[in-house]
């Protein structure tokens, strides 16, 4: 009897032994199946990219760019914002990917003055800043005292004034310098007042001015036709190629290096040139 005992003791203890190894491997077959999960959920998102962008032109460029995107096998998300401030904040965040609205003075200056750390993956167009007004059709027409708009922020501020001096109503003391203010100019022989205030916003305010120097995509986007309403324009050979921006150690990743082979593509070229007819140009 006590032998019967023993030997179902050990039969019992076996059983328990086997059950346990069972249960174990199904847990790890489990986790791992988990593993494929999360490993396949991941190569799924590394395809996507949420990319920021202004209304006009950059939003209509990156949409009409879709299906060569999905050639390249990546999926491109459009986030539009109307301000130059938040798609560099929202790129630092993670909140995007990428984005394009600016050129790289403004990156540069930007990402230097709030700590960033950003880059440049290439240039994609050139939109030329105008001058514009409602209430004169040439730049000799100015009167002593007029109120001039220029954009506030560093970079735009600047390039402003170089083109205002390009235009003969001023002289700058040193236009080579990079942080170039209204406090630079030398000459201002018509006493032009110099009002600085937000890019965006003076589209929606010049003609309260004499004249304002306003950026293309924000003249577009307020129904202004550059090549027929600025009394003067930037020329092609411009510096200020707008570009695509990512978070440093991203410019190297295949995704991105995709989606800056097809904003300098043929299919990129061809809709910059036959949408806008010379109002803004392919910097590639």
């Amino acid at each position: 009897m006590k032998k019967i005992f023993t030997l179902l003791l050990a039969l019992t203890l076996l059983t328990s032994l086997v059950a346990c190894n069972n249960s174990t491997d199904n847990t790890k077959t489990s986790t791992e199946a988990g593993s494929e999960t999360n490993t396949e959920t991941q190569t799924d998102d590394d395809n996507k990219i949420i990319i920021g962008v202004s209304p006009v032109p950059h939003a209509e460029i990156t949409e009409a760019l879709k299906d060569e995107f999905a050639k390249e096998g990546i999926e491109v998300e459009v986030k539009v914002f109307d301000d130059y401030v938040q798609p560099n904040l929202a790129l630092d965040q993670g909140d995007i990917d990428a984005n394009f609205f600016q050129h790289i003075p403004y990156l540069e200056n930007f990402s230097k003055e709030r700590g960033l750390n950003l880059v440049s993956l290439g240039s994609v167009h050139i939109e030329p800043m105008g001058l514009y007004s409602d209430k004169i059709k040439s730049l000799d027409e100015l009167k002593d005292g007029d109120e001039v708009l220029i954009p506030n922020d560093p970079s735009n501020g600047r390039r402003a004034l170089l083109l205002l001096e390009k235009n003969g109503l001023i002289t700058l003391k040193d236009d080579t310098k990079e942080d170039i203010t209204e406090k630079d100019i030398d000459q201002n022989t018509k006493n032009l007042k110099f009002t600085p205030i937000e890019a965006a916003n003076i589209p929606n305010v010049y003609k309260d001015a004499a004249l304002a120097a306003i950026n293309t995509n924000y003249a577009l986007g307020a129904g202004l036709n550059p090549s027929a309403d600025a009394i003067a324009l930037e020329d092609k050979d411009s510096p200020y190629a707008n570009i695509i921006a990512v978070r440093k150690g991203d410019e190297t990743k295949d995704k991105f290096q995709k989606l800056i082979k097809v904003f300098q593509s043929d299919a990129c070229k061809k809709f910059i040139e036959d949408t806008y007819k010379g109002e803004i140009y392919p910097a590639f």
